[in-house]
């Protein structure tokens, strides 16, 4: 008889923390245990969860942007039901899979550019890796060249892009790499010009932080790596799907040329892990130059018919929802609600956004009373001011948030571009509720946020004790 999969889910609610202390990552477990994190989440649908005693939560997180279409979403998982129930061949490996053709046949007629063809993977970071393979490839060069703060993987080649130290350190030498600030192009040009870089790899708007680049980046980044014989590669894995309110965020400029773009995350919807790297015809055929390298790079999973079935379904909900105008509308919406807040509000310094991808920015307030706040709780955490915002919001208001990035005080929002107006009243309002406690000091926000913070830095030993 088959697994009774259902069962084995209510035998064992509410043994998630301790399963995954015990057997998977224990030091993740115990820092969710500390914030408030470790839920028990038991059903999803659309841009709600719900837990085990079946509170109803807003995901403004979506499985870190898999999710544009929603949790769930029933059409897509409709698809899949027919599929299996087709009882369809999928990874014969010796053959060229119908569905692959048409999903690499749609892809490049949404994306355009003139990328030609389309090699299929997992994950955004195996993207990205392939990107590597493929430009050094091409080019005959081995450099490469990123931009601060940004995050494209945490495999081995994809390290090297990494903008982040704390992901980087104590891992050994990485590939040869060149790290340029984002948005300037007088230092990628000085890097460029020297001839030996390969590709130049950047995320339209950076995943880490909610970095918007400057008017023109995009197309002077082309420019400029056309100039130096270099290959420019657009990481879209988190922008793309029509989180941004177009199908890719380089669609908002005119004048960009990219010869590759990784997508990834939403384009199964959220259901299966996949990833698509497009690319120009010069950059493909370098790699697969003739009949005895036509498989000189592969990956198992990524021809699964499972997969291109929920990338088609996905899009053709992306689609019928209009979704990429619902994410600019309530985009605009969200962010012009949070804007008003700024002069209300000392903490609060910047909201940034383009479509359903925001940040919220807080800095050093002015008042004397708000500063020692500020200060005190950075000296004991530089990542420790944001979590006193994003844990009321679940503990207080059933929202689930993120902080932006390592060392930031940012607080990022990518919920599911199926949000509407009920949604945002919801986050708004208890935005306001969660500054407008943390503007009282001293008060018990900060009282909570002090006793983490010594709960977290305390030795193994003093934790026992309190424990206890």
């Amino acid at each position: 008889m088959p697994l009774d999969i259902k069962k084995i889910i209510e035998d064992n609610t509410g043994a998630n923390n301790a399963l995954y202390a015990d057997h998977v990552n224990p030091r993740f477990a115990r820092a969710l245990k500390i914030i408030g994190f470790d839920k028990n989440y038991v059903r999803a649908s659309g841009a709600y969860m719900w837990d085990s005693k079946d509170r109803k939560y807003l995901d403004m997180l979506a499985g870190y942007g898999a999710f544009n279409m929603g949790r769930n979403h029933p059409d897509i998982r409709q698809v899949l039901k027919d599929f299996m129930d087709a009882d369809f061949c999928s990874l014969v490996q010796m053959e060229t899979p119908i569905l692959c053709g048409l999903v690499a046949k749609e892809l490049k007629q949404r994306c355009g550019y003139g990328l030609d063809k389309v090699y299929f993977c997992s994950t955004g970071a195996e993207g990205n890796e392939t990107a590597i393979k493929f430009v050094r490839r091409a080019t005959g060069r081995d450099k490469l060249v990123f931009a601060s703060s940004a995050f494209h993987g945490l495999t081995s080649g994809a390290l090297a892009l990494n903008g982040g130290e704390v992901f980087r350190e104590k891992f050994g030498e990485l590939l040869g790499t060149a790290k340029v600030p984002f948005g300037d192009l007088d230092a990628l040009e000085a890097v460029l010009a020297k001839g030996d870089v390969a590709a130049f790899f950047v995320e339209p708007i950076q995943g880490k932080g909610v970095n918007i680049p400057p008017a023109g980046y995009l197309a002077g980044a082309g420019r400029l790596c056309r100039k130096y014989g270099t290959l420019f590669v657009v990481d879209e894995v988190q922008t793309g799907i029509g989180r941004t309110g177009k199908f890719l965020a380089i669609q908002h400029e005119d004048g960009v040329e990219p010869d590759l773009v990784i997508l990834s995350k939403s384009l199964s919807g959220g259901y299966i892990p996949v990833c698509a790297v497009l690319m120009k015809d010069g950059v493909y055929n370098k790699v697969f130059s003739s009949l005895d390298r036509a498989v000189v790079h592969s990956s198992t999973f990524g021809k699964s018919n499972f997969a291109m079935a929920a990338a088609l379904a996905a899009m053709t909900v992306l689609d019928e929802e209009d979704l990429c105008a619902n994410a600019t509308a309530m985009g605009d919406l969200l962010g012009e609600r949070l804007s008003a807040l700024v002069p209300k509000y000392e903490f609060m310094k910047e909201v940034r956004w383009r479509g359903l991808m925001l940040a919220i920015e807080f800095g050093k307030p002015k008042s004397l009373k708000l500063r020692t706040a500020w200060a005190t709780v950075n000296g004991l955490n530089e990542d420790l001011f944001c979590q006193a915002v994003t844990i009321p919001l679940l503990e207080d208001h059933a929202i689930l948030t993120q902080v932006a990035g390592n060392r930031m005080t940012t607080i990022k929002l990518i919920p599911p571009l199926t949000i509407n107006e009920a949604d945002v009243d919801w986050f708004v309002s208890a935005f306001d509720k969660v500054m407008a406690d943390l503007h009282k000091f001293p008060g018990p926000a900060w009282e909570s946020l002090t006793r983490i913070a010594r709960n977290a830095l305390a030795r193994p030993d003093e934790k026992a004790r309190a424990s206890a």
